[in-house]
């Protein structure tokens, strides 16, 4: 079976902790591994604006020895003539994985079903799996081990970064904590997937209304931007009903006294956060860009060398079973 990373807890506690590790090998030694060598393309398909993304695959790829197709659905027929469906099945003739920002998380896993090649969800509006591995690893960097931090996210909880952290830090065996308004509260499957996924890696899931009861003694305090793609037109109900959840130096000094500041940007700064905390000696926001580039690679390498394991065993089985 192949393979694919639509949303955080695809991968179990063993197999994010892997990632990560061949992630931080990567960053250590930037152009050793080149398991896309040829160059094998990898089609990187964009329905959203971006730019940390689409950098952080471009070079990524180049880095792994590939080369990066870079899609513009707006000039390709898929989401317009074209069913994810028959695009996999044209792509996985031509490339050896495929990678797509895109609005639905239905496509992605339409996608994935009909191809045998590994699909990567880039940015959906339900999850943004890449991201928390960049997050994950950056936070290993500053502050060690995952397992038992503790990780407060203030803002939108209905958002794709709160659904991932949920998924991601409770694989982790974090303790993750959100603070939001009722009415901006986590998906309630997402909170019992992530609810059961801790409850096997001795992590634990809140869900608090209050920003302070969500950061108080908070290892690592994240937020994300208010008004996401596709939402403008209700930015200023949002603004309102935000309004005390904005990360200021007064909400983080109700955090550990060593904690660090993770944001994943573009930030929209005095909004969600302030520009006197963003440019701070907490924040880690360009270690945690930065680190897109390493968990993305490392990502696509395991995703790669498991499907070619997967695929070889299948390969031996057929031939056992024949004799």
């Amino acid at each position: 079976m192949t393979r694919h990373f639509l949303r955080d807890d695809d991968l179990s506690q063993a197999e994010q902790s892997a990632i990560l590790d061949l992630a931080v090998e990567m960053k250590r030694d930037r152009w050793a591994a080149k398991p896309l060598a040829g160059p094998q393309s990898v089609a990187v398909i964009f329905d959203k604006s971006s730019t940390r993304t689409r950098v952080s695959f471009h070079v990524g790829i180049s880095d792994l020895g590939g080369s990066p197709l870079i899609i513009s659905t707006a000039n390709s027929q898929l989401g317009g003539k074209e069913t994810p469906t028959d695009t996999a099945r044209v792509l996985e003739r031509m490339v050896s994985a495929i990678v797509w920002r895109t609005y639905g998380q239905a496509g992605l896993e339409e996608m994935a079903a009909s191809t045998t090649v590994p699909v990567v969800n880039a940015l959906s509006d339900d999850f943004h799996p890449c991201q928390l591995l960049a997050d994950l690893l950056t936070i290993r960097e500053h502050r060690g081990a995952l397992a038992g931090q503790t990780i407060a996210f203030v803002g939108d909880g209905a958002s794709n970064m709160a659904h991932s952290y949920l998924l991601a830090c409770a694989t982790a065996g974090m303790h993750v904590r959100v603070g939001a308004p009722a009415e901006f509260a986590p998906a309630a499957q997402v909170v019992t997937d992530a609810e059961a996924r801790a409850a096997e890696t001795g992590g634990s899931v809140l869900v608090v209304t209050d920003p302070v009861a969500a950061v108080a003694g908070a290892d690592v305090v994240v937020t994300d931007t208010w008004v996401s793609m596709g939402k403008e037109e209700e930015k200023q109900q949002r603004l309102e009903v935000f309004h005390g959840y904005r990360v200021d130096d007064e909400l983080l000094a109700h955090a550990a006294d060593d904690a660090v500041f993770m944001h994943c940007l573009p930030a929209d700064r005095g909004y969600e956060v302030t520009a006197e905390v963003i440019d701070g000696p907490r924040s880690i926001i360009w270690d945690e860009a930065e680190n897109r580039l390493h968990a993305q690679k490392a990502l696509l390498a395991w995703l790669l060398a498991a499907n070619t394991t997967a695929a070889a065993s299948a390969t031996t089985d057929a031939a056992t079973t024949g004799n």
